[in-house]
Parts: C-alpha cells; sequence; structure tokens
C-alpha cells in the first residue's frame, strides 16, 4: 500500500520572552522566514517555572503566533531548528533574550517541537523531537499528563480553538 500524502498543518510558534523589544525582533524575524500571522494571542503572565528567569530576567510573558501559510508537517524538524538560529541571532552576553516554541496544529492535536528527549517524544532527525502536548477531543483541547504546568491549566484553550476555526477555514 503506497502511504498518503499528510494534510498540511497550521505552524505555531510560541514565544516566552522579558523585554517587548527582544519579542518584537523575534516576531519579524519569524515573519520574514514563515510569512504573515493570520492569529497574535493576547500576551499571558509566565510563571509556570523558573526555568527562564535567570537567563532571560523577570517577569516574563507567553503569547502564540499562528501563520496564513500551512506547512507540511515533515518540516517540524526543520523549523525548530530555524528558531534556534533565531533565538541565537537574538542573544545578548550568552543569554538568550526570547524561547521560541514552533509547533503545529491539525484537527486532532498541537504538537510541539523539542531538542529534549523525553518517553512520550517521537524523534524526528537532527536532535529533534516531536512533542504531542494537546489533543482536540468532544470539542476542546485536552493536555495528557506530560503536559507542560500551563497547558494542562488550560490557559491558552481559546486561543488554540480560535487557530483551529482559521485552519478548517483554510482547507475547506
Amino acid at each position: 500500500m503506497k502511504p498518503d500524502k499528510p494534510q498540511d498543518v497550521k505552524l505555531i510558534i510560541g514565544f516566552l520572552y522579558h523585554e517587548l523589544a527582544a519579542y518584537q525582533q523575534a516576531e519579524e524575524l519569524c515573519r520574514e522566514k514563515w510569512g504573515s500571522v493570520d492569529y497574535h494571542s493576547k500576551e499571558y503572565f509566565f510563571d509556570m517555572t523558573s526555568y527562564y528567569n535567570e537567563e532571560m530576567g523577570m517577569p516574563i510573558f507567553r503569547c502564540f503566533n499562528s501563520y496564513q501559510k500551512l506547512i507540511d508537517p515533515s518540516r517540524l524538524a526543520e523549523i525548530k531548528l530555524q528558531s534556534n538560529e533565531i533565538e541565537d541571532a537574538l542573544t545578548v552576553t550568552g543569554k538568550r533574550r526570547v524561547n521560541l516554541d514552533p509547533g503545529y496544529l491539525d484537527y486532532d492535536k498541537l504538537v510541539l517541537a523539542s531538542a529534549k528527549y523525553n518517553y512520550q517524544k517521537i524523534y524526528l532527525g537532527e536532535g529533534i523531537y516531536a512533542d504531542p502536548t494537546l489533543f482536540y477531543r468532544k470539542g476542546r483541547f485536552q493536555a495528557p499528563e506530560w503536559a507542560f504546568p500551563d497547558f494542562k491549566a488550560e490557559l491558552y484553550e481559546n486561543d488554540f480553538l480560535h487557530i483551529r476555526f482559521i485552519y478548517k477555514k483554510q482547507l475547506l
């Protein structure tokens, strides 16, 4: 049996940052790389972990952009490596000023890219893993046990539902 080509998916980038200027620079570089943004979430205060505080400063904020152009899901590792290059380009004195979390959304799930191994992650190549982060069931996104605390807390539920709505309209 010949495998089918997967349906294109919605590219999403999560931004973690302390300085608004760093976020704005990263967002511009992402637009240059992946095109127009069709959804921008509100800015969320990010205090679920202190992991980034020493490197970036406090307070830390998170927001999400989705991009108008749909992508082949097999590009996720490539996009993660490109987002790492953007992080590196904005690094000052060895410290990241922004953390980028690329991923994709389809009808059934949100998958984030990661450079860190964990039991649920699927290796994609070049040191990058796919991390299934949320699953769409019965009209909402649900987090598995391994999801990050902010995703488990459903903070971004309305954002991802809206992005899914945009995605569905694009596929019509």
